[in-house]
């Protein structure tokens, strides 16, 4: 049995238009994931734990980057930002690279940020480096496990 030119190109086609949906299919979970972040960037310049808490689920878990204790429920999360935000007032993110993976209804961001707020009139910076743990809850990604830790030093 032969295949026409025409046939081999059709079938061609076919496997191109199917592929580029495989690979947007996974761009808008990906893009949803850098939105989710982008608007935990955005919530945290606010300055109001009860702007940043929403966009953690109920049972997340906060190594965050000013303190030395795992954070395991609301309380302990709403006094984590309370805290960081009398330590870092003004306190601003803005996002290095970033990887994200999705694996169906969960995902993983990995990367850098950089902390700016001002103290005694001057603005200071502090480089980091994070994960964040999303689970999907119907239409949103939620914080279910954030790491945040200072960038260490170089070493020459």
């Amino acid at each position: 049995m032969q295949s026409s030119p025409k046939l081999a190109s059709a079938a061609f086609a076919l496997c191109m238009v199917v592929l580029s949906f495989g690979s947007s299919a996974l761009a808008e979970p990906k893009a949803e994931v850098a939105a989710a972040t982008s608007g935990w960037g955005q919530a945290l310049g606010e300055g109001d734990p009860e702007k940043v808490l929403p966009l953690y689920s109920e049972d997340a878990v906060l190594w965050g980057t000013l303190s030395p204790t795992v954070r395991s429920d609301r309380a302990a999360l709403r006094d984590y930002f309370v805290g960081a935000f009398k330590v870092l007032p003004s306190l601003k993110v803005t996002f290095g690279d970033q990887l994200i993976r999705v694996y169906g209804n969960a995902a993983v961001n990995t990367g850098y940020y950089t902390f700016s707020y001002v103290k005694d009139g001057e603005t200071k910076t502090l480089p980091a480096r994070y994960s964040f743990t999303y689970v999907k809850n119907g239409q949103r990604w939620l914080i279910v496990d954030h790491h945040s830790s200072a960038m260490p030093s170089t070493t020459r």
